[in-house]
Parts: C-alpha cells; sequence; structure tokens
C-alpha cells in the first residue's frame, strides 16, 4: 500500500549496460534543475490548444489493419499474407505521413534539419529490433489490431493479449507519446510484448495529433478510450477491476489530463461515462509538461489540482507512480518531481521511482531492444500484480527478455537520439 507521501527511488543502472541484473538500491540524490520554459513545439502546440478547433479530415482505415470490436478470436487470427501486406504497407504511408507533418511543422531551420537527420540515423541503429517488433505486430495471432472505440478519426486502440488465457488478466491502458504530433498506438508493441510476457493485457489508446486536433481533443479521445475498456475489456479476457492507466511523454500527459479532469467531473457530480475508481493506480513514464505556465492551466495536471474549487477533487484520484531517468534531457526528471511532491502536498498517493543515467528513449526503446532483466517492466508488474502471490512468484521466474538489437548499436543510438 502506498503511504500518503511522495517517495524518490533512485536505481542504479551499469553506465556500461552490459548487465541488468544487479539490484536496485534506493538513496536520496538532487534533481535536476528545474526548466522555466518549454521547447518552442510545445509551447506552441499548447497555445494552439484554446483556437477555434481545426477542420478534421476523416481517414478510412485499411481494412487489414483494423478488426472489428465485435470479431472472435479465430477470425482474427485467419490473415492472409496478402492482408499482411496490405495492412504493413498501410501503416507504413501513415506513419511516414506523420514524420513528414514532423517536420514541415517543425520548419526547415538548420537545427531541426540536424535533429531530423539524427532521428532518422537513430531509426537506422534501432532497425534490427524494429522490424522483429513489426513482425510480431502484424504476425501474431494475440493482437487485435484498430479496435474502434469511438467514432472520430483515430479512434483505434490495439490489445495484446497473453497466451494463457486462464482466468481474467490485468489491463494496462496505455498512451504513447509523440510530442502530441506524431503520437500513434503501434509505438506501444514494445511494451505490450515485454507486459504480455507476465500475463498483463495492454491496451494501446492512439488519438489525434496536432494540427488534427488540439490537446483538449487528445484528452478527449483518451477519456474515451479508457471508457471503452472500462464497459469492454472483459469479452477480451480483461479484468475490469484491475485497470491502470500508463502514459510516455506527451503521452503521460494526455493520460494525466484525463485523469485529473474525471476526477473533477465527479467531484462536481456531472454525468460521466467512467470512474476514476475503476482504475487501480496510473504510470507516468517521463511525462511531459506535467507544471506548465498559469496560462496553459487547463492543460497541467499539477495546476490543475492546485485549483481552490475543486483542489478536494484530488482525493478521489488512484494511486500515482512516476518513472524517470535521471538522464532525460527532453523532459527534465524535475518535472516529475514537481507533479509528485504536488499531489503529496494535497493529499494523493504519490511515488516517484528515478532510473539513474536513463535518458528519454532508454527507457522505453533501448532497454526494450536490449533484452535481458528489464527494469521498468518488472517495476510495472510489480505493481500491477502486487497482492498477486501467484503472479509475482512467475514474475520471479520469468526468464529474461530476447536481445533484439546488439550492444554497440544500442550505444551509439542513444548518443545520436535527438531526444
Amino acid at each position: 500500500m502506498l503511504k500518503n507521501e511522495a517517495h524518490v527511488l533512485i536505481i542504479p543502472t551499469s553506465s556500461s549496460y552490459s548487465s541488468f541484473e544487479d539490484d536496485k538500491s534506493t538513496e536520496n540524490k538532487p534533481f535536476l534543475s528545474r526548466v522555466s520554459s518549454y521547447d518552442a513545439t510545445v509551447a506552441s502546440i499548447a497555445a494552439n490548444s484554446n483556437n477555434e478547433q481545426k477542420k478534421r479530415r476523416r481517414r478510412t482505415p485499411s481494412e487489414g489493419s483494423l478488426s472489428s470490436a465485435s470479431s472472435s478470436s479465430s477470425s482474427s487470427s485467419q490473415r492472409t499474407i496478402g492482408e499482411n501486406v496490405e495492412a504493413a504497407a498501410a501503416e507504413t504511408v501513415f506513419v511516414s505521413r506523420l514524420c513528414f507533418n514532423l517536420l514541415s511543422y517543425l520548419g526547415l531551420g538548420y537545427r531541426w534539419i540536424v535533429r531530423f537527420l539524427a532521428l532518422g540515423f537513430y531509426a537506422m541503429l534501432i532497425m534490427p529490433g524494429v522490424l522483429q517488433v513489426a513482425y510480431y505486430y502484424y504476425k501474431s495471432d494475440k493482437i487485435r489490431r484498430g479496435i474502434p472505440y469511438g467514432d472520430q478519426p483515430r479512434n483505434r486502440l490495439d490489445l495484446y493479449l497473453p497466451r494463457n488465457s486462464d482466468g481474467l488478466k490485468p489491463v494496462v491502458a496505455f498512451v504513447t507519446g509523440g510530442a502530441w504530433i506524431i503520437g500513434y498506438k503501434a509505438w506501444g508493441a514494445l511494451l505490450g510484448l515485454r507486459l504480455v510476457e507476465r500475463d498483463i493485457i495492454v491496451a494501446c489508446i492512439d488519438y489525434r495529433n496536432f494540427p488534427q486536433a488540439t490537446i483538449g481533443d487528445m484528452v478527449k479521445d483518451a477519456s474515451e478510450g479508457i471508457s471503452f475498456l472500462c464497459h469492454n475489456i472483459s469479452e477480451y479476457g480483461g479484468d475490469p477491476s484491475r485497470i491502470f492507466l500508463m502514459g510516455q511523454s506527451a503521452g503521460a500527459h494526455i493520460a494525466g489530463c484525463a485523469l485529473v479532469k474525471q476526477a473533477v467531473q465527479e467531484y462536481r457530480g456531472e454525468p460521466t461515462s467512467w470512474s476514476v475508481t475503476q482504475l487501480k493506480a496510473y504510470f507516468g513514464l517521463s511525462g511531459g509538461m506535467m507544471d506548465g505556465e498559469e496560462s496553459l492551466q487547463c492543460f497541467s495536471p499539477e495546476l490543475m489540482v492546485q485549483d481552490p474549487s475543486i483542489r478536494d477533487a484530488v482525493l478521489l484520484l488512484p494511486p500515482i507512480i512516476l518513472f524517470h531517468g535521471t538522464a532525460d534531457y527532453s523532459i527534465p526528471a524535475d518535472s516529475s518531481k514537481n507533479f509528485a511532491d504536488c499531489l503529496q502536498r494535497l493529499g494523493a498517493q504519490a511515488e516517484l521511482i528515478l532510473y539513474k543515467d536513463k535518458t528519454h528513449t532508454d527507457l522505453f526503446i533501448q532497454d526494450p531492444l536490449r533484452g535481458g532483466t528489464d527494469e521498468l517492466v518488472t517495476d510495472v508488474a510489480s505493481f500491477v500484480h502486487a497482492g498477486d502471490e501467484v503472479a509475482l512468484a512467475k514474475d520471479a521466474v520469468a526468464p529474461p527478455g530476447k536481445r533484439l538489437v546488439p550492444e554497440f548499436l544500442l550505444k551509439l543510438a542513444s548518443k545520436i537520439s535527438p531526444f
């Protein structure tokens, strides 16, 4: 059980990345200095959130990439090679369009050209692992891709189902990152691959991106995805009483906003389609824009909970666990520390876990590709399986993950990564 205080756990890792079997040790370390301003991209995105919504263009999803929410397991698994190729091509075109949208929005300045080229080299270095994950994503009969949860473009989610179908499974509802511009449900495939090995269902919720939608629209999409899972996950073998909300980077911000907004609506007695009491906990990984400026209060979970008129709504929130790397320079760990401290002062249950020398992409990309013992997955599974002695015993003897990319490529990728 979480205590009514904010905990700071420093989880050391080997600087050589040669072993992930070392025991964790905890110690208090000074946090990175608080940043006073945000990247121009994030600020511009948030500023546009109060403007009139842009016209939206509805995309018709590929038949190969979508399956009806009512499709049975047997029909979903019967995919021809042609359908898989068609689905992969459609996904590739879509992802390429997201990348070009990002480049066009950021402009063609020298700084962004360099960062975009660095992103390209980074992708090339981790490509051996990406191809293996993509093969798993399209071929596995335990993935339900493109389940619709709403009527807006991109209102789709992917379900990663464990091989073992005995009994109802705990569920992690995951909102991926992407700088509010290139977020996409397939980015959660690595996390889904690792957590299903721990007998946990993973639901990757897609959402509309900027400039197709405002941050408010993204929060609305995430909330509708959570509502769908609360009401329908039992049809896929999930336990509706054990749903955990998780977000990474921009996705952590979007999921956090959805959670706090839901608590405020319940506190005010407004009608809602789901309840915060249906969530066992919230996991925030490398969360961005948690604090923010006063002018962005409606999109800052930290500032939202400090509103005197609805401050008691924070008491409705489930336990909140924040994960962050101390070497994260895209979104400094100070962001998560400040949010945890704020929640603790207001009486919420909050815990902060820091990973020493981990960057913004280490925890979410490099470490899963590295194989071995994945610290983040181990920590998430320990929270999800808390109180379940049988599941915890299985976790303790779980085989290490398979290495997908050679170590020298991962080390070079960490140095080149623009994040």
